[in-house]
């Protein structure tokens, strides 16, 4: 669901300092010739694989641990781990460059790669993130110091430009890839909230995504009033986001808040999840689950509310095909069939005359699912047991 457009040229940044506009490794530690430092470089240069890069920079650091461009070579370790795949290593030598007083967004952005593509996530990362608006800024705004044309400098201006948009991108993009990875609701808030700080133009540019992010923290952390905000901000710009609208369903429903929304939105939810289209690298059988859970969900709603109303229209038997249905959808889901199950018991029993027989069915199924709703399950069906003597 989450899609950011990322420009390829972040991935492929150049090894070495380029041509005017290119990305500058290493920008604010230079080097001359004829010393360990060009050594090095011409070393890096001429490797063919990135082993004998790191074989290289074993070399020099060895050599020269008390070195000033120490934290270079910690980027070139960093970008040649990247190329290897080898993420921890990558986040842990971008991290011993930024350990020292020197910082650029290379560094910076190799240790949030790092943790992006090894499915990791820190503190550390989002303070990282955080922090690259005003490093991108200063570092694509370098003073001119070199003789160049005015056409030759406004063409680097242009590209610094786009380079700085590029990097912005993947700073955006990489908060949202690990902010799911979060698990506490209250660090997911705070972490939204300095992210806005950090890059208040998201605000309007991200809205759908920021308020979805909101909404899931608000709905981990139980916090109904503001879940039920941020779920219908989400669903003003993006009406047709059935996770959302689904789970507002269920909340008006399962709290008696606004049946007839719950209605209207669990009707809407059954009519998305019908045009669900499978995505790629998703099995067959995981994107039928997906779908059934969706639809499951949608059912339950409609038959708990249904089931509220049957007080007032002694209708039961709505209430008790949509339960029915939201029971056989929702096997992968134990806890929301657990919930089914006990009012589809709960209807069966609340009818005139009462159907014993299917409420124990029901009902013993629910008490055999690892779900919170085992215990009323099991009290109901003692109850229902006891009646049908």
């Amino acid at each position: 669901m989450r899609k950011f457009f990322v420009s390829l040229a972040i991935l492929g940044w150049l090894m070495f300092a380029g041509s005017l506009g290119a990305q500058q490794v290493c920008p604010g530690l230079p080097y001359v010739a004829n010393t360990p430092e060009d050594d090095l470089m011409q070393a890096v240069s001429g490797a063919e694989k990135p082993e004998e890069q790191i074989a290289a920079l074993d070399n020099y650091a060895h050599e020269h641990a008390d070195s000033k461009f120490m934290p270079c070579a910690y980027e070139y370790y960093s970008i040649a781990y990247l190329k290897l795949n080898n993420y921890d290593k990558a986040i842990e030598y971008a991290g011993k460059g930024l350990s020292s007083d020197y910082k650029d967004v290379m560094l910076m952005m190799n240790v949030v790669k790092g943790y992006v593509g090894g499915g990791k996530v820190s503190d550390s990362v989002f303070e990282i993130i955080n922090q690259l608006p005003d490093v991108i800024t200063a570092e694509s705004h370098p003073s001119r110091t070199m003789k160049v044309s005015d056409a030759e400098w406004e063409k680097m201006q242009q590209d610094n430009a786009g380079l700085a948009s590029d990097e912005h991108a993947y700073a955006v993009y990489a908060f949202f890839q690990l902010l799911p990875r979060v698990s506490d609701p209250g660090k997911r808030l705070d972490l939204l909230d300095k992210f806005l700080k950090a890059y208040p133009d998201e605000a309007d540019k991200n809205a759908k995504q920021i308020d979805y992010d909101y909404f899931v923290a608000y709905k981990m952390g139980n916090k109904a009033d503001k879940a039920v905000e941020y779920g219908e901000k989400t669903l003003a710009i993006d009406p047709d986001n059935l996770v959302v609208r689904n789970l507002l369903a269920y909340d008006y429903a399962t709290g008696r808040t606004n049946p007839d929304k719950a209605v209207e939105y669990a009707k809407k939810a059954l009519e998305l999840a019908g045009q669900m289209k499978k995505p790629e690298g998703v099995t067959d059988a995981q994107f039928q689950q997906e779908r059934d859970n969706q639809s499951g969900m949608a059912h339950l709603s409609l038959g708990y509310v249904n089931f509220t109303r049957s007080a007032k229209t002694k209708k039961l038997q709505p209430a008790i095909e949509e339960l029915k249905t939201a029971a056989a959808l929702l096997a992968a889901n134990p806890e929301l069939q657990g919930q089914a199950l006990y009012y589809l018991g709960y209807a069966y029993e609340s009818g005139y005359p009462a159907n014993h027989r299917a409420a124990i069915e029901a009902l013993t199924k629910a008490t055999s699912l690892p779900s919170s709703w085992k215990a009323q399950a099991a009290d109901l069906l003692a109850k229902v047991k006891r009646a049908a003597r």
